[in-house]
């Protein structure tokens, strides 16, 4: 069966172009210029992916975000989001909601076509965790089968990319881990893609955890974790 994937995106041109470049990967493609649109195309056949613009006729794409990720059935198909707005607020509430990755236009078709495939690979390899126990550092608590991070007791929210991403970090406590690394080990992009998301992760990752999370930050180009 072929992956779908659902672009949202009001401007006639772009929309073709990912199109043509998705459905030569071999990919059953439906496109969408509005919310309303992609809404009753997502009920009707539900893709594996949407590429979503923030910037749409009938609303904000960061609207139609929030809805999928807070829908049980929707909550775990990935969306990047796609848009010209580059303030760093928009990416933040954009990754806050649960977008998998944010793409400034304009960009590069081939690495996003690159990112699509690394984001499809690396939800087909994630299994559920056969460890149900808690695992403890310090004042921070993770629970790996409910995805639940406490500290002090008290439950942190992350969304799934931060969770991941933390326990990696914890997972090599104490090593050095470069952008690329990070990229690779999970997001699962290759050298190939460039792009901030790993900076702006780590930067709220900090800010949730507050003084238990001891992420250092060396030029942005490298972190380690002491927990």
């Amino acid at each position: 069966m072929a992956i779908k994937i659902l672009i949202v995106e009001d401007e006639p041109d772009i929309r073709k172009t990912l199109q043509y470049n998705l459905a030569k990967e071999s990919y059953d493609v439906a496109t969408a210029g509005s919310i309303s649109e992609a809404k009753s195309l997502t009920n009707q056949n539900q893709p594996h992916l949407i590429i979503l613009d923030l910037m749409l006729p009938d609303g904000s794409g960061l609207d139609f975000c929030r809805d999928i990720k807070s829908t049980e059935d929707t909550k775990n198909i990935p969306v990047i989001i796609l848009t010209a707005k580059t303030d760093e607020v928009d990416r933040v509430v954009g990754f806050e909601l649960g977008a998998d990755d944010y793409v400034t236009k304009p960009f590069s078709v081939r690495e996003l076509v690159l990112r699509v495939k690394a984001i499809l690979k690396r939800g087909a390899v994630e299994t559920p965790s056969d460890d149900s126990s808690s695992h403890n550092f310090g004042g921070l608590e993770l629970n790996l089968e409910a995805h639940q991070v406490f500290i002090d007791s008290k439950e942190v929210v992350l969304t799934a990319l931060e969770f991941r991403l933390l326990k990696h970090l914890l997972d090599r406590r104490g090593r050095v881990q470069t952008r690329d690394q990070l990229l690779g080990d999970v997001w699962g992009y290759s050298s190939e893609v460039t792009t901030r998301t790993v900076d702006t992760h780590i930067k709220r990752l900090r800010e949730k955890l507050g003084p238990v999370g001891r992420l250092y930050s060396n030029h942005s180009r490298c972190w380690v974790s002491f927990f």
